[in-house]
């Protein structure tokens, strides 16, 4: 009879020891930019940058406090928000569904998926006179781009996801009677689902960069006017203000479908590095 194992008093709870691991992960990420800031933050105090092309550290976390005391800061985020939000919502749907339509059938493939590789390739900023004539300057027009540039990364990935399924689970299906959609529910969305997060991520992240397109060619409240009207009075610091806001929602919300991607692909055997 085997003897039973002896836990070792020494070794540390499961749950502290990934408690202990999250925050490690944290110091590791947050040490590069801890440097640069420390740097930057000497080099402006020494005279060696200039403090007015260059803002500080110390200077820009001065306007973080004074904006969102007045309460500028928060209005101008809130709305960006909605926009960005709103934009990824209407493209990033649109892309999944008709990406996933296009990668089950081929012969609709055909007709939709050349004129969309053509679109893709089209630059935003050669788009953007157009919507500002089609539908003025107001919130349409920023939404609609914002979903314009949202609509092509979940689209290409969701195909692809698709087009990646093991043909045999298809073999599979058929032989126990799948219909279309016990085929989709089942069988397509869950295997290209890695795609799908993957193009969820890329798009989050362009419709930050054509909210910044949007707010800086026309608009009267957002992070991006707040940005350009800086600019025209050559105030650095809330420039600066302007683009870590956009860098900190922008990571939070990729960490958010991080989150859901680990949460989401436990099944997933992959090399981790």
């Amino acid at each position: 009879m085997p003897l039973p194992v002896k836990a070792n008093p020494a070794a540390p709870p499961k749950a502290t020891q990934r408690f202990v691991n999250k925050w490690r992960l944290f110091f590791r990420g947050a040490a590069l930019p801890f440097f640069v800031l420390v740097t930057w933050q000497i080099l402006s105090q020494t005279g060696i940058i200039s403090a007015q092309l260059f803002s500080s550290p110390s200077l820009i976390l001065r306007q973080y406090f004074e904006l969102t005391v007045s309460g500028e800061l928060p209005r101008h985020l809130r709305v960006s928000i909605e926009r960005a939000s709103l934009g990824f919502l209407l493209g990033g749907s649109c892309g999944l569904i008709l990406g996933v339509y296009v990668g089950m059938y081929r012969r609709f493939e055909e007709f939709v998926n050349p004129t969309v590789q053509m679109l893709r390739t089209i630059p935003l900023l050669a788009i953007t006179p157009l919507f500002i004539m089609w539908f003025g300057f107001g919130e349409l027009s920023k939404v609609l781009l914002i979903s314009l540039g949202a609509f092509f990364p979940l689209y290409v990935n969701s195909f692809l996801g698709v087009r990646n399924v093991d043909i045999k689970l298809f073999e599979v299906a058929r032989v126990l009677e799948f219909g279309r959609y016990r085929q989709l529910t089942k069988l397509v969305l869950p295997a290209a689902l890695p795609n799908i997060l993957l193009g969820i991520r890329l798009s989050l992240s362009i419709s930050w960069l054509c909210l910044v397109t949007a707010e800086l060619l026309g608009a009267d409240i957002g992070i991006g006017f707040m940005i350009q009207d800086a600019r025209s009075f050559m105030q650095t610091d809330i420039v600066f203000v302007g683009i870590t806001i956009f860098a900190i929602v922008g990571k939070a919300s990729d960490s958010i479908v991080r989150f859901l991607e680990v949460r989401m692909l436990r099944w997933q055997d992959s090399y981790k590095g």
